[in-house]
């Protein structure tokens, strides 16, 4: 990807780019607080950062975490480690000391940047480390544990002039796979100047008199794919705090936006908002979506008068798979995601990855520019998911004879609760610290509103029952371990559970078998035994 003669195939050559093109014209938006930035001050500010890190010692090949909310120190903090030569490493700022702790050390951090809201945390991880870390705080008033980065940056000379090319690990993003722990995701730097210039190109293309809008944290993908975007077409991108289903739109309407990407838990919240009459009164000409509920899809059209594109892709891959301008119309309810966006290939496999023909269901598989460099310090996973020259998604899907594609299905060991992928068995192994539990397994439970939610079966300990060892007590355990999304919403005791010779959970016959043990589920939103 360029532009004229500069190549644009990493971060910080898409930031001195737009720096130059538009330096005056505002680059990001803040709902909350109303901070602005132009491309000029998001260019100057991340070298800023960048002088400040090298000062710390960080060039290329260390990791620095980011641990922020939705506020100016994250893409800034993200292009300063860039521009230093680092990799960033994303943390939720949900995670407490269990999930953070395991990036953290998996990665080998040396630093985080975070904000004083987080130093506690983050000083008792760093305690308990094989490695500590240092850390950096955007506020720099946590009682001295941590040291102020913009005090550092004010001392530090220019920013270091760093070879970064396209094949430079930019982000090392942690997400949750089919075993316990998540699987750190090695982006280069050229993945994410494709990655903005498929998102830029796509229908009928973006340009700097777009408006785009993004409501998920910055720790995930899609907020960081739309900065690279903006950096490329000098478009402008609003910044939520969060996603408010209630205020969602008013937003849209007041910052005159245009395009905006979602994922598919939130267009069913959006569309159990009560209607009226200002419904059509915006700016929208496209909406990306993934996973579109397809009985809703018509219904949400009509209501906001917008067409909705339904995408696929991932954190390995990018985007894949959308709905062609001039096929929209004849996908809207059918469920399908779309055709392979240029560049990329799909097919269908079978268990023992041979291709499938039409109309049949197996694994989506991908090939092309642009994916992952594999999996950070694992190589079998890395090995597993390109098998055969092709990205296994773990997905399943078919393609009609037309050459759509059509999702089915997950062939995970996954949970997917609000647009947050949960893998049972990093919940599992939470549970299963606790000194009264044998045995924990974690199935998804079907939900109108969350998509699904987690629901886990635990087997107690000799001598232990539901009065000394309440749900609600593990419920807790698990809150003080894990992000608050991750901890079950359903438990039910057992007094052991379906096993293989192995020793492995049959899972499907928790599934299939959830009511015929007689055994009370509590809810642990109701706090009532069903």
């Amino acid at each position: 990807m360029s532009e004229g003669n500069a190549p644009l195939d990493n971060l910080p050559a898409l930031g001195r780019h737009a720096a130059a093109a538009w330096p005056d014209r505002t680059a990001l938006v803040f709902d909350e607080t109303g901070e602005t930035l132009t491309f000029a001050e998001i260019d100057a500010r991340s070298d800023r950062i960048a002088a400040a890190l090298a000062m710390r010692g960080v060039g290329p090949g260390d990791r620095v975490a980011v641990m922020l909310p939705n506020c100016p120190g994250f893409p800034l903090a993200w292009l300063g480690i860039a521009k230093a030569g680092a990799t960033m490493v994303a943390v939720n700022v949900f995670y407490k000391t269990a999930d953070a702790g395991y990036l953290l050390s998996h990665s080998g951090a040396r630093l985080v940047i975070t904000s004083d809201a987080f130093v506690d945390l983050l000083a008792a991880v760093a305690a308990a480390a094989d490695a500590p870390f240092d850390i950096l705080s955007v506020d720099g008033d946590g009682g001295g544990r941590e040291q102020a980065l913009a005090e550092l940056a004010a001392a530090a000379p220019a920013a270091p002039e760093v070879d970064v090319g396209p094949g430079a690990l930019a982000n090392i993003q942690y997400t949750s796979g089919t075993t316990g722990q998540p699987k750190g995701v090695m982006q280069s730097h050229g993945m994410w100047g494709d990655f903005a210039c498929r998102i830029a190109t796509l229908h009928d293309g973006l340009s700097a008199d777009d408006i785009l809008l993004t409501a998920q944290p910055f720790h995930y993908m899609d907020p960081q794919w739309n900065l690279a975007t903006v950096l490329l077409t000098g478009a402008r991108l609003i910044v939520l705090d969060r996603f408010h289903p209630s205020t969602f739109w008013d937003r849209v309407r007041a910052h005159r936006v245009t395009w905006f990407y979602c994922l598919g838990v939130m267009p069913k919240l959006l569309l159990k908002q009560p209607s009226g009459p200002d419904d059509r009164d915006h700016d929208v000409r496209r909406v990306l979506c993934s996973a579109i509920p397809a009985a809703d899809h018509a219904a949400i059209e009509a209501r906001w008068g917008v067409p909705w594109f339904e995408g696929f892709g991932m954190t390995e891959t990018g985007v894949d798979i959308v709905v062609p301008l001039d096929e929209h119309d004849i996908c809207v309810g059918s469920g399908c995601i779309g055709r392979p966006v240029p560049g990329r290939e799909a097919c269908i496999l079978d268990a023992d990855g041979a291709p499938l023909p039409a109309g049949e269901v197996g694994e989506l598989a991908l090939r092309g520019p642009g994916m992952m460099d594999g999996y950070y310090r694992n190589p079998d996973a890395t090995a597993a998911a390109f098998r055969g020259g092709w990205l296994h998604t773990g997905d399943l899907a078919r393609i009609d004879a037309d050459g759509r594609i059509f999702f089915v299905g997950r062939d995970k060991d996954m949970i997917r609760r609000s647009g947050e992928n949960i893998a049972a068995a990093e919940v599992e192994a939470v549970i299963a610290q606790h000194d009264a539990v044998r045995l924990a397994a974690c199935v998804a439970v079907a939900d109108d509103i969350r998509g699904e939610e987690v629901k886990a079966y635990v087997v107690l300990q000799p001598g232990h029952g539901p009065d000394d060892t309440p749900p609600a007590d593990l419920a807790a355990f698990c809150a003080d371990r894990l992000a608050y999304f991750k901890v079950p919403r359903y438990w039910t005791y057992r007094a052991d559970l379906p096993r293989t010779p192995s020793e492995r959970v049959i899972k499907g016959a928790l599934e299939d078998d959830r009511d015929a043990a007689g055994a009370p589920t509590w809810d642990r939103t109701d706090d009532a035994w069903h």
